[in-house]
């Protein structure tokens, strides 16, 4: 399937009737996704769209509904769901960030996000592997994709490349000697324009300071355990083995909430129903995040989110 299917500003007619076979391409997709994990005995969740307070981050912005706001994750009530006694569980649905508007990026997306107890980052990366390819047998009928130029094979080799070993060609290392402005900009001039484009790259172990909700590995020198996703140089999905310190995640909250104070950004409050379901004991597990517009458009062969979105947000207006 090609990218024929590009509408600019207020959708016509005409442009919504020839989005009909992207449609049916999405729906393939979907349904391919829920049969995957059905099989392997998740059960199917929903979580609020619309909650009191999202999860603190330093870069992820909330669009503010009422007195509540729309979801960035379903994150925090589904770990809530594994505290409460569930082992492996997924939801599919949209998510919304402020802010968040361009070729690849849309302020409200789809998202797949699932969640395994008695497993770390290591074992859900395995198992995103296995999804992949799952998907690609069956809505493409073989394993790999042709988008932008670069064919992907998702049966081939999947490159894991540290955090450490990606930024020797930026000359330094973030996990040694944080510098959050300086990460951002090497990340995105200089380490993902290297990435490699014919096969999926899972850029892992994180510097402690971009732990967010994730459990870290004692170094020296420590690590976070997280890893994101890129396949042909666009990154996909993220994903932890998840902290389960309620004393620590406190922590990092009010770290959080006192750096975007100072940096003039919206600060949420504590989310306390989630603190205390982590005291009350969250098991050893983890999570992946997984952006579904984004592999519908690299499924797709699509150059942007335009050629598989027929509705889009007016960027203005978020």
């Amino acid at each position: 399937m090609s990218a024929n299917y590009q509408c600019e500003g207020a959708p016509s007619a005409a442009d919504l009737s020839r989005f009909r076979p992207m449609l049916e391409f999405r729906s393939r997709l979907l349904a391919a996704t829920r049969d995957f994990f059905c099989r392997r005995g998740y059960l199917e969740v929903s979580t609020p769209l619309v909650v009191p307070t999202p999860a603190l981050e330093q870069h992820i912005d909330a669009q503010p509904v009422g007195g509540a706001y729309l979801r960035t994750s379903p994150e925090l009530h589904m770990k809530r769901l594994l505290a409460a006694g569930c082992d492996k569980i997924f939801q599919i649905g949209p998510c919304f960030r402020r802010g968040e508007f361009g070729s690849v990026h849309n302020p409200e997306f789809c998202m797949l996000e699932w969640y395994r107890t008695g497993a770390d980052y290591r074992d859900v990366l395995a198992e995103t592997r296995s999804l992949l390819l799952a998907l690609a047998e069956s809505v493409l009928g073989r394993s790999w994709f042709d988008c932008r130029g670069q064919r992907v094979d998702l049966a081939g080799d999947w490159q894991q490349l540290t955090v450490t070993s990606a930024f020797a060609c930026a000359g330094w290392d973030p996990v040694v000697c944080f510098d959050a402005e300086r990460f951002e900009r090497d990340l995105l001039q200089r380490v993902e324009p290297r990435l490699p484009r014919d096969r999926a790259v899972a850029l892992m172990d994180y510097p402690v300071q971009l732990a967010a909700l994730a459990a870290c590995r004692e170094g020296p020198p420590p690590v976070a355990e997280r890893w994101e996703l890129y396949l042909a140089g666009l990154e996909l999905a993220n994903a932890f083995t998840e902290l389960t310190d309620p004393v620590e995640q406190r922590r990092r909250f009010e770290t959080c909430a006192r750096e975007r104070r100072a940096d003039g950004r919206p600060v949420y409050p504590l989310d306390l129903e989630f603190l205390a379901a982590l005291e009350r004991g969250l098991p050893r597990c983890a999570g992946v995040a997984l952006g579904l517009d984004r592999l519908l458009m690299l499924l797709a062969g699509a150059l942007d989110l335009d050629a598989v979105l027929p509705f889009r947000a007016a960027g203005s207006s978020w």
